[in-house]
């Protein structure tokens, strides 16, 4: 059985501030991440920039986010860029920026996080009439992204939690590579891969049945809440890769490598190192 990629979670947001070059720099130089994961949204101008929450006062145990304040897709971009981020010289980058400190050995996953409105349709599974409503939300968002990553020579994986951003990924730039992340919905999940003939399909850690992890509370799944059917299995079977977010310890890494998932979005570099010498 292959090992599984590791792929940096913001950049491996335990050890560099998340989402910045910095971070950028140190999952390019930990030899065990073959791709980045980054979140983005656009500025008030339409820029993407690369951040997760919606807003710039965040927090992330107990330290702010950033030393901004506002919603980010209300914010100029100039006030982005100046943002430091958890206490940090390091600032918010434009995606492109971002980009060119990237070489193309290191794949990325972006996530389309918010095209700039609270309304979103978060983990959903869209019906027919609202799948063309949801889609011409996303598609000017997503044009600048795409943009954006047409300049770097490197493998790019969408992924997103809104139905609406995978369709307009595959109407915009239907040649890369989508992935629909699963908040609470098995079957939802594993509907809008088939809808959209995603390559991939990212569940969260205790979504993968047959392991420790399953039944334990985390992401929109309670304790208890034992996966509805084995989705590693059927996603496998019809063709897709499965990578789990997102694993925090090596004995969470060392659970989800063994039940065969393809891909790892991990907190920290060299869980899988800590895995492979402590074998079951």
């Amino acid at each position: 059985m292959a090992d599984p990629a590791v792929i940096a979670h913001r950049g491996f947001a335990g050890v560099a501030p998340e989402n910045t070059v910095a971070a950028a720099r140190t999952a390019v130089e930990r030899t065990d991440a073959s791709m980045l994961e980054i979140d983005v949204q656009p500025a008030a101008c339409g820029t993407p920039v690369v951040v997760h929450d919606e807003r710039l006062e965040g927090a992330r145990d107990g330290q702010p986010l950033t030393d901004a304040e506002g919603l980010v897709w209300e914010t100029p971009l100039a006030e982005i860029r100046d943002a430091k981020v958890l206490g940090t010289d390091e600032t918010v980058p434009a995606l492109a920026e971002f980009l060119e400190a990237i070489p193309p050995s290191m794949a990325i996953n972006v996530e389309l996080k918010n095209p700039g409105t609270a309304a979103i349709r978060f983990g959903e599974s869209l019906s027919e009439d609202d799948r063309g409503e949801r889609k011409a939300v996303w598609e000017p968002f997503v044009e600048r992204v795409v943009a954006d990553c047409d300049a770097f020579a490197g493998e790019i994986l969408f992924s997103s939690f809104c139905e609406g951003a995978l369709a307009a990924v595959r109407d915009v730039a239907p040649a890369y590579a989508a992935a629909p992340l699963i908040w609470d919905d098995l079957e939802a999940g594993l509907e809008i891969a088939r809808r959209y003939d995603c390559e991939a399909i990212h569940p969260p850690r205790n979504a993968i049945a047959g392991t420790g992890l399953a039944g334990t509370e985390y992401a929109g799944f309670s304790r208890d809440d034992e996966p509805a059917f084995d989705l590693l299995e059927t996603a496998h079977d019809e063709g897709r890769a499965v990578n789990v977010w997102t694993a925090e310890t090596w004995t969470q890494f060392d659970q989800l490598a063994e039940a065969g998932v393809d891909g790892i979005i991990a907190d920290y570099p060299g869980l899988g190192t800590v895995s492979s010498s402590n074998p079951q």
